[in-house]
């Protein structure tokens, strides 16, 4: 009898999903002329989130989306087993400021991480900043840190619901009472500060309050901030009229003798200026390196002289000395030179460098001197991911973390002297980890293009042809995808699933090179790298073209929405997570005109016939079988804005055929990503896999 009742709520509730009425979502005559070529936009009227249209549009789409995820037997079982999951004590690596070493934890289901502090690491830690505090519903996050080198003094940033806004706050550490300074409308930029007296920042003019998290971000400043003063009275350090699309950040040398200005025109390609604050004379910045043409940051100064890592004339990066006073590239001597592996970072620490690079898209670090002089590479504990390699001057050691696929994080002591890394703190969870495998395969992409997967699964995996597989990539802006753990991701394993990850072109797991080999007139091989890593498990027998879901986020949402437009029979199961799908007006909308040195625009009549021709929003078919689809988004998400998700989502349930759901899971009070509530990740993320092993044919075990 229990069995008879089982099959009969399956019955229904299949019948109930097949029976999807989607809302009706009107359409107006809008079209744009693009040299020639007339382009309609029917749904143009989404683009505004404060009309009454919209939010109930918003409503009735999340009413057809809940109601659908509701029926889905197992959804609750999920989301218990990822609270379950999820509950562990997380650390952070700790840091020393003063006399203190401050570090985060959650405890496990807290909405944000807490700042802790104590003096002696084996003694009773204090809450320092507890940002579950700031606001009953946990969506206030701490967004920036930065103390004074005598740690006397702390200026943090706030945002809330996941904007990109955020406000900074300064605290006295000894009495942790905060002062009555605050700066509001900073975005993309941290604090500098000028010994103990104030701080450098950047921030924008103050928002239309009903435009904020949709209008174009133009004209940023730096600004000088004098403690005790209002904000109305910060003193413009620098500005350019001529070119209100450009950002500008500062930071000081450790010693605090130059104030560097990092200039940049977007996400690729920057621009250095430096004053010396030791010399009087010099009361403007001067040029160090010319942009915009490649990619340069301060690492650190030599005394007089600056040391900055440089993609010029070595696409995987090298380590110059440059003299401010004669900053010619001719005059520049190499101190770190170009290596087969991608540079990507370094960090300082008790008078010494240590180089990131990525190898095959896993961490390497290499210790240097400031002279260049290789010391020694440091041990990790496997193919993962490693960071935190920074500390002052004084410091004799640091603390580091480490993960991997199938390797939770764990944090590690290392003493600069001798190269010896120490265990300090073990994630404990309640998972067996020891059942997961992580293997790298190469597969060859349309062109021939070597590429990279990384493949996580349960020991004893069958290559029968017909495992789920959860298919993941981003491919742009120079970011690398690299081996790390995620409860997320490996509750889909102890499922069952195969957790897969992509290299793409457009990342930097290869130097700028492989950046340059996805981007612009590119943009079109990253769809094909992750296009030729679905045929590959497919033809490897890993799975097959009914068990595969693809998923990405933002530059990612992007991958997803094209390949699924390019190539509809491939999966089984499409999540694009705020996406980037009108890829016509991008650059309209608060900072999405800084993504055009990445994609192009379609201002230009080089890059809109490119743009036109992939953009997910544009290339949906009338008539067509499209993936079972779950878009999200966020409705305070003001990087890439919620009006891509709903165009698509819009179109996309217009033009679809077929016995696939389509829908759009749509945040409240949340952003991009970042700051994002532990219990609205756990939400969005059984909702997710909730849809994906439904429609993939799998069991809750």
């Amino acid at each position: 009898m229990k069995h008879l009742f089982y099959v009969l709520f399956v019955f229904l509730t299949m019948k109930t999903m097949a029976q999807i009425q989607y809302p009706v979502t009107h359409k107006e005559v809008v079209a744009d002329d693009y040299f020639g070529t007339k382009v309609e936009d029917p749904y143009r009227w989404l683009e505004d989130d404060n009309a009454t249209a919209t939010k109930a549009w918003v409503t009735a789409q999340n009413k057809v989306t809940d109601a659908y995820l509701s029926a889905i037997p197992y959804r609750s079982a999920i989301k218990n087993r990822l609270e379950a999951l999820w509950n562990y004590p997380k650390f952070g690596a700790p840091f020393r400021k003063g006399n203190y070493y401050y570090f985060y934890k959650n405890d496990g289901l807290q909405n944000q991480a807490v700042l802790y502090r104590v003096k002696d690491l084996k003694g009773e830690p204090e809450v320092f900043i507890d940002p579950n505090t700031l606001n009953n519903e946990g969506i206030a996050a701490l967004s920036g840190l930065s103390f004074t080198k005598d740690g006397r003094l702390c200026a943090y940033s706030v945002s809330k619901a996941g904007s990109d806004w955020s406000e900074i706050f300064v605290m006295n550490t000894e009495t942790k009472t905060l002062l009555a300074d605050k700066i509001n409308w900073t975005k993309f930029g941290g604090v500098a500060w000028k010994g103990n007296d104030g701080f450098y920042y950047s921030a924008y003019d103050e928002p239309d309050e009903k435009s904020k998290l949709s209008k174009k971000n133009e004209f940023q400043k730096v600004f000088y901030h004098r403690l005790g003063t209002s904000q109305k009275e910060d003193v413009i350090i620098y500005q350019d009229k001529e070119h209100p699309l450009r950002y500008f950040g500062v930071g000081l040398t450790e010693d605090q003798r130059f104030l560097i200005l990092n200039v940049t025109e977007g996400t690729s390609g920057s621009e250095l200026w430096y004053r010396d604050l030791h010399n009087p004379a010099q009361q403007e910045f001067a040029l160090l390196v010319k942009g915009f043409d490649t990619e340069c940051s301060v690492i650190e100064n030599k005394g007089g002289l600056l040391l900055v890592n440089t993609n010029y004339e070595a696409p995987n990066y090298r380590v110059v000395l440059i003299d401010p006073m004669k900053p010619e590239r001719g005059r520049w001597k190499t101190v770190i030179p170009e290596q087969k592996e991608a540079l990507q970072g370094v960090g300082t620490a008790g008078g010494n460098l240590f180089a990131s690079y990525l190898k095959d898209a896993a961490s390497k670090i290499v210790q240097y001197d400031f002279d260049g002089k290789r010391i020694r590479d440091i041990a990790l504990p496997g193919i993962g991911t490693a960071g935190g390699f920074g500390a002052d001057e004084e410091d004799r050691t640091f603390y580091y973390s480490y993960s991997s696929f199938a390797t939770p994080p764990a944090i590690y002591e290392y003493d600069i002297a001798s190269g010896k890394s120490t265990l300090y703190k073990k994630t404990a969870l309640s998972l067996n980890t020891d059942d997961l495998v992580t293997e790298q395969v190469f597969f060859k992409s349309k062109d021939g293009q070597r590429v990279p997967m990384f493949l996580t699964y349960k020991k004893g995996l069958k290559k029968d042809g017909n495992n789920p597989v959860l298919l993941y990539g981003y491919g742009g802006f120079n970011i690398p995808m690299t081996p790390g753990f995620s409860v997320s991701n490996a509750f889909f394993v102890e499922q069952g699933g195969i957790y897969a990850v992509v290299n793409l072109r457009g990342g930097s797991e290869y130097g700028e090179a492989w950046h340059k080999a996805g981007m612009l007139l590119k943009k079109q091989n990253v769809f094909n790298d992750f296009i030729g890593a679905a045929e590959y498990l497919v033809a490897q027998k890993y799975t097959n073209k009914h068990k595969m879901a693809m998923r990405g986020g933002s530059n990612g949402g992007l991958l997803v929405g094209a390949v699924m437009t390019q190539r509809p029979d491939l999966f089984k199961v499409a999540i694009p997570q705020v996406g980037v799908l009108d890829m016509l007006r991008f650059q309209k909308f608060t900072v999405g005109w800084g993504w055009t040195v990445e994609y192009g625009s379609s201002d230009s009549a080089k890059y809109f016939p490119y743009l036109h021709r992939y953009s997910p929003y544009h290339n949906l078919k009338k008539g067509t079988s499209y993936p079972a689809t779950l878009i999200t988004t966020g409705d305070h998400d003001d990087r890439v804005v919620p009006a891509h998700s709903f165009k698509f989502a819009a179109r996309l349930q217009e033009y679809h055929r077929g016995s696939n759901p389509v829908l759009i899971r749509i945040e409240t009070n949340a952003g991009h990503g970042a700051g994002k509530p532990t219990s609205k990740v756990i939400e969005e993320a059984a909702d997710i896999w909730a849809f994906t092993m439904y429609k993939l044919g799998m069991k809750f075990k």
